[in-house]
């Protein structure tokens, strides 16, 4: 039998400023995302759409979830294949399709990550598994878009 893993978040609206939803431009789109034990997150619409520009966004966590899986699936598969990352980092990109009525939808997200290894490692064992990520990845395979990776691996430099 399969294990279930269960996630509980909260999400509190922090935008009534005083009126409530009596209009559209009564009340801003603000919330707290608060996970149990863990720092609240201060979170608002796309700024597109009237929300503040520098808090987080739904948009902005969903394209961060999937690279933050990507990158921590790669890293497992790196240290049990005897490939030593020495440095990550995601240039993330998700584009999204806004309809005449205001609904839309992701329709994919390229993962661009950047890779150091180690003078050790094997290069292309390197890029090779980021395909077996993308496999194990929870949240890729969960959505309903094509998820991309176009890894770049470099050695460091002599």
């Amino acid at each position: 039998m399969a294990a279930i893993n269960t996630f509980t978040t909260s999400v509190r609206w922090t935008g009534n400023t005083g009126s409530g939803t009596s209009s559209y431009k009564a009340y801003k789109r603000t919330w707290d995302l608060e996970t149990p034990g863990k720092a609240v997150v201060h979170c608002s619409n796309d700024p597109a759409l009237g929300g503040d520009p520098l808090k987080h966004n739904p948009e902005d966590m969903l394209i961060a979830a999937l690279s933050s899986c990507h990158m921590l699936w790669y890293l497992h598969l790196c240290a049990v294949n005897k490939v030593v990352v020495m440095a990550y980092e995601d240039a993330a990109h998700g584009e999204m399709v806004m309809h005449r009525d205001g609904s839309g939808e992701f329709v994919k997200v390229v993962l661009r990550p950047k890779i150091t290894v180690s003078n050790e490692s094997d290069p292309q064992k390197a890029q090779a598994l980021h395909e077996e990520a993308h496999k194990f990845c929870f949240i890729a395979r969960s959505v309903n878009f094509p998820v991309t990776c176009e890894p770049e691996i470099d050695l460091p430099s002599a």
